[in-house]
């Protein structure tokens, strides 16, 4: 019985969704040290472009958990490949700001810049799906 329990699906639902959460937690951490600015600081004050910003960075990491929850058994499996994929994530903001010299990304975004708020967003969430989809 104490077995069955175990891998009940809603008990595994629970776990995996837990885990998940607080993984989305550590990296929105990392992402809020990586970043110049105070998301949820400038969020607060309405500031649009780093809702985006955020967003695109919060559906992009769960996306590319949903991806390492879909195709690994074991829950450590599930946990590097998706930190993996967060960190190709991480990677791929500081190449955004990168190949636009012209501009500071996140200075931009800081001072309520839609369309730069929108673009890092799609990054974000384009990207989780390659990566998502590359997770072995």
């Amino acid at each position: 019985m104490n077995n069955e329990f175990w891998h009940h699906p809603a008990v595994v639902m629970t776990g995996y969704f837990s885990v998940v959460v607080l993984c989305l937690v550590v990296a929105m951490a990392i992402f809020e040290a990586v970043t110049r600015y105070k998301n949820w600081y400038e969020i607060k004050n309405g500031n649009m472009a780093v809702a985006f910003a955020t967003g695109g960075k919060i559906l992009g990491i769960c996306n590319i958990f949903r991806y390492s929850i879909e195709r690994h058994n074991s829950l450590l499996e599930m946990i590097g490949w998706g930190m993996f994929g967060f960190f190709l994530l991480i990677i791929a903001y500081l190449l955004y700001e990168f190949f636009t010299p012209t501009f500071k990304i996140d200075e931009e975004i800081e001072k309520g810049n839609l369309s730069v708020g929108f673009i890092s967003m799609t990054i974000s969430v384009g990207l989780s799906f390659v990566i998502g989809a590359s997770i072995s």
